[in-house]
């Protein structure tokens, strides 16, 4: 059974495909950079910041995690040379809405004894304070051996409500 979600896939990939003109980029990205950015559907990495395709790497998550896109920064940086990343949360994140004891009662509820026993002990990672958030993760960033010396991080707020980001420091 086909969703109307899957046959908007196809009609609007049918039309992207008719004037697709970019299948020879380069797998690196071209500006060897990366994005570390929420998956908050409010947020449209290319357009908000300035990415065009084949530029840099965009690596979602819930919340914009380093620890959650660590895996995906090493390959970035170590297999395809991307020598910066730019921590981006936002403001009006979901990640601020709870802590971990909910998100596990929530799954107990919903997934039953399964589901719970399954996540036991995951980290949902939600963070009580935006900002403080961002300057953990830049910290952890630059702080990882897994992260080569050089690469430079910094991180970002992007403004829901105006569309802006701001730095921070």
């Amino acid at each position: 059974m086909t969703t109307s979600v899957q046959e908007n896939l196809v009609q609007k990939n049918d039309e992207y495909a008719s004037t697709f003109k970019s299948g020879d980029l380069a797998l690196p990205p071209a500006k060897k950079y990366a994005v570390v950015t929420c998956m908050d559907a409010r947020i449209h990495p290319a357009a908000a910041y300035g990415i065009s395709l084949g530029d840099a790497h965009v690596i979602r998550n819930a919340g914009g995690s380093a620890r959650d896109a660590i895996r995906s920064l090493v390959i970035s940086q170590q297999l395809l040379g991307t020598n910066e990343v730019l921590l981006i949360k936002h403001s009006e994140c979901g990640m601020l809405t709870f802590k971990n004891e909910d998100a596990h009662k929530v799954v107990e509820a919903n997934l039953g004894k399964d589901g719970a026993t399954e996540l036991a002990g995951l980290d949902f990672l939600p963070f009580p304070d935006l900002d403080d958030a961002v300057r953990d993760d830049v910290e952890y960033l630059r702080g990882s051996k897994a992260v080569a010396d050089g690469v430079t991080v910094s991180g970002w707020v992007y403004e829901v409500e105006t569309g802006k980001v701001r730095a921070v420091n």
